[in-house]
């Protein structure tokens, strides 16, 4: 299913993960476990919101408006998605950390965003 992905956002997901990890981490140093499955979770929900948008936009269109419809419903989905994830997290789990896992949510969506910066080719060494 990834690989059906573009580099550059094969390559943010990447980032985003290995971030929720390190979040995670200073998350237990600050927060203890809470404060580690907070980040994760915060992370997660960043993820999960990335993919569904990336799968709706892997999808054809037939012309420039087409694109920009398939481009409006992935970001559509994206948005529901993070609703949708958000209550969940917050409406299951009490313990959460609140500033932990705004803040590793946060992080990871501003990661999300710099695939727009990420090559789609590699350069050839010599």
């Amino acid at each position: 299913m990834l690989r059906a992905l573009s580099k550059p956002i094969r390559t943010v997901f990447r980032w985003q993960i290995l971030a929720t990890g390190v979040l995670a981490v200073l998350g237990a140093v600050l927060a203890g476990a809470h404060g580690a499955f907070s980040a994760t979770l915060g992370g997660l929900v960043s993820v999960c919101a990335g993919l569904a948008s990336a799968m709706v936009a892997t999808r054809k269109a037939d012309s420039a408006g087409g694109v920009l419809v398939v481009a409006l419903k992935a970001e559509a989905v994206k948005l529901g998605v993070i609703a949708v994830l958000l209550g969940v997290v917050l409406a299951s789990y009490a313990e959460v950390v609140m500033t932990v896992f705004l803040g590793s949510f946060l992080a990871t969506v501003l990661i999300f965003s710099m695939a727009f910066f990420v090559r789609e080719h590699e350069r050839h060494r010599s």
